[in-house]
């Protein structure tokens, strides 16, 4: 392997501490969550989260600024996974070197999961189901459901999105995994029993709660802003909202970027992060999905545990928060779904939620022939 080999070192702490009061949810070592109805156990949450600053100002210069850098995140989606000329297939080449296939690199991965708790964290539009034109219509295939499932029973397992969390649930369909909808601010456990749980209560955490009202504002007001635009779709995600421009001809996108503009500038605790064909409008505090990573291994019990091995497959630049952390935290890996070299703190690649679905299903195979072999 290369210098993206994981090798597992001490874990650095997370900005949520947790008390623990009562029985463990997942194990006798793991702390109980906070339950929606505050009854058992919960979470003494110190809610110190940082606030950025965001510049919305700046008029025309600001707006062609951001439009290059849609232009420069929204690369053209290729039909084929094989790069068409020789530059391409060098780039290519060159970048799987520092990045290789999950797939081909299977035994290494597991090989360094050994002896440790694998837990999973999928994001989902691009990763489990393809990018469509219409985001209501972005369904999961009834294989990946399946695929899904089955790791769900080897290993914890969450899915990590912007979208609202409601709405996420409501395309996988799955009530023993965690979901962590609207990058993170918007955290639920298992409705299902699974073997990791030994009551029915479930996770529930919402940092951001006192935005709704605000966010619920916006989402009014540039409905009507980007009426006139074509193509243009505004998505609330309850603690975050998502401005898509994948319908829009590249000639509006100045036009929709000054509108989006002019309403975040009447709003100095909202700011502005991009990712693929879409605008993310969210709250200025300092979360994202690596804090929602962070948040999850907490519950968990593996905070500050060298008995862990994270593993978070994305397809988006949101999803390099997630990266970064076990990156940082120097046990685990990322897995990026991309058909075209971009820039990632990702350990490993895998081209397309087709492959996601072969590489969860060979992870279950294998960990189920592991636990024959102990037995």
């Amino acid at each position: 392997m290369t210098n993206q080999n994981v090798i597992v070192s001490d874990a650095k702490g997370v900005a949520i501490k947790v008390t623990v009061a009562k029985k463990a949810m997942f194990s006798q070592s793991v702390p109980k969550p906070m339950t929606e109805g505050g009854g058992g156990g919960c979470f003494t949450i110190p809610m110190n989260i940082k606030v950025l600053k965001v510049d919305t100002e700046g008029g025309a210069a600001r707006v062609n600024a951001w439009v290059d850098s849609l232009r420069a995140s929204s690369p053209t989606r290729v039909k084929s996974a094989t790069p068409q000329s020789l530059s391409e297939t060098v780039d290519y080449n060159s970048w799987t070197i520092h990045h290789p296939s999950a797939m081909s690199m299977f035994e290494q991965i597991t090989n360094a999961s050994k002896g440790k708790q694998i837990v999973m964290f999928l994001d989902y539009d691009g990763t489990l189901s393809p990018i469509v034109e219409d985001p209501d219509r972005a369904f999961m295939s009834k294989e990946m459901r399946k695929a899904v499932r089955a790791a769900a029973r080897y290993f914890p397992t969450a899915i990590v999105s912007g979208r609202c969390r409601d709405k996420v649930y409501s395309f996988v369909k799955l009530g023993e995994l965690y979901y962590a909808g609207s990058h993170g601010m918007d955290i639920r456990g298992p409705s299902k029993s699974s073997k990791y749980k030994n009551d029915n209560q479930a996770v529930l955490f919402q940092p951001a709660s006192e935005f709704v009202p605000m966010i619920d504002e916006v989402y009014k007001t540039l409905l009507e802003k980007t009426r006139s635009i074509s193509g243009a779709r505004v998505e609330n995600n309850k603690f975050c909202l998502s401005v898509h421009f994948r319908c829009v001809d590249e000639k509006s996108w100045a036009a929709l970027a000054e509108q989006v503009r002019l309403v975040l500038n009447e709003y100095p605790k909202l700011r502005l992060t991009q990712g693929r064909k879409v605008l993310e409008i969210r709250p200025t505090i300092k979360w994202d999905k690596g804090k929602a990573l962070e948040f999850l291994l907490e519950s968990l019990g593996y905070a500050n545990s060298n008995e862990v091995f994270p593993v978070y497959i994305g397809d988006d630049r949101t999803d390099e928060d997630a990266f970064k952390v076990l990156r940082d935290r120097g046990q685990g890996f990322g897995i990026l779904v991309s058909k075209v070299p971009k820039e990632t703190n990702a350990s490993y690649t895998l081209q397309e939620p087709a492959e996601v679905k072969d590489f969860l299903l060979r992870l279950v195979k294998w960990k189920r022939l592991s636990n024959q072999q102990r037995n």
